[in-house]
């Protein structure tokens, strides 16, 4: 069912600032940045290894990154796990009594499709499952 960990998000208020940190003191390469209006959120993307760290600043105040912020402060905000199907994924989990949060993906960042897994089915930790298209790995 998971492939992998397909990156870890970290909620932050200024995406400019942090993307310092990462460039230039942990030297990892900027693989661009991308507005995704569907979930009010502007994101940068740093690859480290297969994995990769997504930074996501709110573009909007109710957006749920800015709602995060608000609550929690800045920091790791969910962990994703790519999938070879989304869908199936899904209906698996609702079968097994997963509690989720989409039922029916939705668009992320890069084309992909994306779903969560609601945070008290897995101990607090928000799950995001991801399916690629196979024109772009991001």
């Amino acid at each position: 069912m998971l492939k992998k960990i397909d990156h870890l998000g970290i909620a932050v208020k200024d995406l400019d600032a942090v993307r310092k940190f990462y460039t230039e003191f942990l030297e990892l390469p900027d693989a661009g940045e991308e507005e995704v209006p569907e979930q009010k959120v502007r994101v940068a993307f740093f690859p480290v290894g297969e994995t990769k760290i997504e930074l996501l600043e709110p573009t909007s105040p109710e957006s749920p990154i800015a709602k995060f912020l608000e609550s929690k402060g800045e920091g790791i905000h969910h962990v994703s796990f790519a999938v070879d199907n989304i869908t199936e994924t899904l209906l698996k989990l609702k079968e097994k009594g997963i509690r989720l949060i989409d039922e029916v993906p939705r668009r992320g960042a890069h084309g992909a499709k994306i779903a969560f897994i609601h945070p008290k089915a897995s101990s607090g930790v928000l799950i995001e499952l991801c399916e690629h298209t196979e024109h772009e790995e991001a």
